[in-house]
């Protein structure tokens, strides 16, 4: 339960403000059928973080305990520092007339190659030892963070207070940070 949490959290956390967010507002209102765009978001996210998640699996088996918690934990001090440069999606993104599922699914995946919650998986994925509940954490979270905007549009987002949203993810991810940095020195010892 531990592990599904923690990747709940890390990526609801991560998506707020994230262009993916903002890509959801531009294909609603495009298309306006959220319901083709959540299926879009979901199967995309799925694909995009059990890639990321295989990545972080190989990466984990790999190093030993005390060096993958360290390497975890300055990973998730860099997601919070990361976390606090707001995006914005580039002027001229082109979403080519197409149906709005096949939109989504492609813009999301393609969105989320090298994104921050991609790389959270990575990282959930090497610390974490149960892939299929870590891809299953991720991508709830990120669920978590899209299904308000897409049903409720850009009157919803603007409405949120991005600035205290962007500390407080920050935050997050320097706590787990912190924890995997202690797990690293206290379990481990000081040696790598």
């Amino acid at each position: 339960m531990e592990t599904f949490l923690v990747s709940l959290t890390t990526v609801a956390a991560a998506e707020m403000g994230d262009r993916t967010q903002l890509l959801s507002l531009v294909l609603v209102a495009r298309y306006k059928q959220p319901w083709s765009i959540l299926a879009g978001i979901l199967l995309a996210t799925l694909a995009s973080h059990g890639v990321a998640g295989a990545i972080g699996a190989s990466f984990g088996s790999v190093l030993a305990p005390r060096l993958l918690d360290a390497v975890v934990g300055v990973g998730m001090i860099g997601m919070g520092l990361w976390t606090l440069v707001p995006e914005t999606l580039e002027n001229g993104t082109a979403i080519h007339r197409t149906n709005a599922f096949t939109a989504t699914l492609v813009a999301f995946f393609l969105a989320e190659i090298g994104d921050k919650t991609q790389i959270a998986t990575i990282a959930l994925a090497a610390a974490y030892a149960n892939l299929p509940v870590v891809v299953a954490g991720t991508t709830c979270g990120l669920m978590l963070a899209i299904i308000p905007v897409v049903l409720l549009g850009k009157a919803f987002a603007d409405r949120l207070p991005m600035k205290a949203i962007h500390l407080g993810a920050a935050l997050v991810f320097t706590i787990l940070g912190a924890v995997f940095l202690a797990r690293a020195t206290v379990l481990h010892g000081t040696g790598f």
